[in-house]
């Protein structure tokens, strides 16, 4: 039987996964953080092994590729990685009893909608990333059905790992110019309010696909805008382009519209996560 309070985190040291672990160590919880090291997910005799004494109640799973442009070239890692490993995960929490919660992504949507992207939207992934995120989607839902809860983000952001807001910070700091795309609009997700509702999602296990961001939707120029504010600098250090004036181009297309309505989150009775500023500007006080 599984620990009734226990919670796997995998990816734990990842810029979500280390999130999750102090939102769980925060709130007293019993909790068992493994990074690539402790637990490769791709492993499939190791993961049912740790799967079997750990017994948790409950995995989240943060372990992923994300490397977006990388994914272009690294077909078959990305699949690795984004599908075939989270299919084993899935066979172990089966087999272990434990609900699992998957992250995925905005990029398996074509950005095409001139709207925000409501859970039940059809997709159409324009790159590898986004092809392999939803192929481990749909291996959480054929093994797990609602004994798994996916959960599509967006421009996550947070104190550790490597985000926009460390970039701009960075450039910022050298004083020179910066220019950014204004014709890809999203919504920026900051893991200090992303983790305590994966935990919420973990408890309550409920099954099916959320989305789930900060509120607000904006483009990643006006978001560089609202980051150098936010750090101090001037916002006019910044300048809009389009982004077929990206020199040299993106190897993967980015969706154009990468906006996710948080509908179902708000169904269930959760309150929507804040405006993206409010955790912006304290995670650049922390910075």
């Amino acid at each position: 039987m599984s620990d009734s309070s226990r919670i796997l985190v995998t990816g734990a040291r990842g810029q979500l996964g280390r999130d999750v672990v102090l939102a769980l160590e925060g709130a007293g919880r019993s909790v068992v953080g493994l990074d690539r090291a402790g637990l490769d997910i791709g492993e499939v005799t190791v993961v049912h092994e740790v799967m079997s004494e750990l017994r948790p109640a409950a995995v989240v799973n943060c372990a992923a590729y994300t490397a977006v442009d990388a994914c272009e070239t690294n077909v078959e890692h990305a699949h690795q990685v984004n599908e075939h490993a989270v299919r084993t995960l899935a066979e172990a929490c089966s087999t272990a009893g434990a609900h699992l919660v998957h992250i995925s992504t905005d990029y398996v949507f074509d950005g095409m909608l001139d709207r925000a992207y409501r859970e039940d939207d059809a997709t159409n992934p324009q790159s590898v990333y986004g092809r392999s995120k939803l192929a481990g989607e749909a291996a959480v839902t054929d093994v797990l059905g609602d004994g798994g809860t996916i959960v599509r983000t967006s421009w996550v952001c947070g104190e550790h790992g490597s985000n926009m807001v460390k970039l701009v910070r960075r450039l910022a700091s050298t004083g020179a110019p910066m220019s950014f795309v204004d014709d890809q609009r999203g919504c920026p997700t900051f893991t200090a309010d992303l983790a305590p509702a994966l935990v919420r999602l973990a408890d309550e296990r409920i099954g099916g696909v959320f989305h789930l961001t900060n509120a607000g939707a904006v483009s990643w120029y006006e978001f560089v805008g609202d980051i150098l504010d936010a750090s101090g600098h001037d916002r006019s250090m910044v300048s809009p382009i389009s982004t077929d004036e990206l020199d040299p181009p993106r190897p993967a297309p980015r969706p154009a519209n990468s906006e996710l309505a948080n509908d179902r989150w708000a169904a269930t009775g959760h309150s929507p996560l804040r405006h993206y500023r409010e955790p912006l500007v304290e995670l650049a006080a922390r910075l």
